[in-house]
């Protein structure tokens, strides 16, 4: 049966999103060919030559010249084919409002402005994204029913938090808690749990899978945003990440953490989890440990640039001089992680900041400070996948992503111009892509 909240909700989408909502049901096709494009085919460092790529139903039919002609014809050009962007650190509900919204308004304020972004983040070709907390199932449901349109999201639930972690947002006049613990507005609205202790810790996994995650998020050390948790800090114990993951694998699932700094990163990775995000503050030996292990590596470009993310922070304040310290270790961070080999992966982990969200395409494109573009480009599609894919049975669409190939799904973008050869066209969405598609149907038709 479906709730007053749910049918709330659809009947307030489809008026916001009139124009979306009827594209989903005329950009529908049987078939498609996009004919004399040059893929990328998100695991090769170089261009196709000129071909053709057959669509039908869901899923690329066929690759090659004379493969089909049947359905609807897309000219290429000689344009370049490639697989949807993904974002594997991305936050639906929170990239876009500022902390103080998060702690005052409606909930339902949340979630229309979080149905909103999620169309924005598919017209900027991310049509996949690992939402690593925040409640974002409702709109998740909406996009599946075709209510909104927006990309496919693997999510966390709520981040798991002990008493003065990275996701305790409650005052310090709220403390000493006695008897029933007060919860702050991000507890109640579904961004964070504050659970403490193995038995806590075993709930509060079990209810973000009950509510339908693909993987679980725990906040392992301190944090540039929260407060009352200073950035060195650990958080959690190998015993309660152990439980953690435990509960995660007994679903086919697993943890990952939110941690900086060595001590954060080897406690969750002796307690079982898979993989961490972040990983800024982390030094050689903490490095090799991943590596030896295979631990997954989800690094955000941060760097002091353009001011788009440091405008979060005032000058002198103590979450500034965190950030300021987080942003020292990247450029090691990410000289670490090519070193050793680790498999790492790209996220922006946008927050509170909607010219921030805005700018997803150039935080990818930012790599290149480090990365080729081929490698760039391959890290944000076949390389993410991967990742996706690690949600085992809890992940939703288990069909390939990430790649330009027989069988796999049809998320696909059709680029003007060649971004190996102009990384910056991911940057400019808007005039970039002619063509976004998402699992066969088409959201954006610029073809000229």
């Amino acid at each position: 049966m479906i709730s007053r909240r749910e049918m709330l909700g659809g009947a307030l989408g489809a008026s916001l999103f009139p124009a979306q909502a009827f594209a989903l049901q005329a950009a529908a096709s049987a078939e498609i060919l996009f004919r004399n494009v040059r893929v990328f085919d998100g695991k090769s460092l170089r261009l196709s030559g000129p071909t053709d790529v057959f669509v039908r139903g869901n899923q690329i039919a066929g690759i090659g010249r004379g493969t089909s002609s049947a359905g609807r014809v897309i000219e290429g050009r000689e344009r370049t084919l490639m697989p949807g962007l993904i974002d594997a650190h991305w936050h639906m509900m929170m990239a876009s409002l500022s902390m103080a919204e998060l702690m005052s308004v409606e909930p339902g304020f949340i979630h229309i402005n979080g149905a909103r972004e999620a169309s924005d983040v598919l017209m900027r070709g991310f049509t996949s994204v690992r939402d690593l907390s925040g409640p974002v199932f409702g709109v998740r449901r909406a996009i599946a029913r075709g209510i909104v349109p927006g990309p496919r999201i693997w999510a966390s639930g709520a981040m798991i938090s002990q008493t003065s972690g990275h996701g305790d947002f409650r005052m310090l006049a709220d403390l000493p808690s006695a008897g029933e613990r007060i919860e702050p507005a991000s507890v109640r609205f579904g961004i964070g749990v504050i659970a403490d202790g193995v038995p806590e810790v075993l709930r509060a996994v079990r209810e973000q899978l009950m509510q339908g995650a693909n993987q679980i998020k725990l906040a392992a050390g301190g944090g540039v945003s929260s407060n009352f948790d200073p950035i060195d800090v650990a958080q959690y114990t190998e015993e309660e990440f152990r439980a953690a993951s435990l509960a995660a694998e007994n679903w086919g699932t697993y943890v990952t953490v939110h941690a900086y700094t060595p001590h954060a990163i080897q406690t969750a990775v002796r307690g079982g989890v898979r993989c961490v995000d972040h990983g800024q503050m982390m030094d050689e030996a903490t490095a090799r440990l991943l590596a030896e292990r295979g631990i997954w590596l989800c690094l955000q470009p941060f760097i002091e640039e353009e001011g788009e993310q440091s405008t979060r922070f005032a000058e002198g304040s103590e979450n500034r001089a965190k950030q300021l310290q987080m942003y020292a270790g990247t450029d090691e961070a990410y000289a670490l992680a090519k070193r050793f080999g680790i498999k790492t992966t790209f996220g922006t982990d946008a927050l509170f900041d909607p010219r921030a969200a805005s700018r997803q395409g150039a935080q990818l494109a930012r790599l290149i400070r480090w990365y080729s573009p081929a490698e760039v480009l391959r890290m944000a599609t076949g390389t993410n996948a991967e990742l996706l894919a690690l949600s085992g049975p809890r992940n939703p669409w288990p069909g390939r992503l990430g790649v330009v190939e027989q069988g796999a799904l049809a998320d696909l973008l059709l680029v003007n111009g060649d971004p190996i050869e102009n990384i910056n066209l991911i940057a400019d969405p808007d005039a970039s892509f002619a063509v976004i598609m998402k699992d066969g149907r088409i959201y954006k038709d610029a073809v000229g």
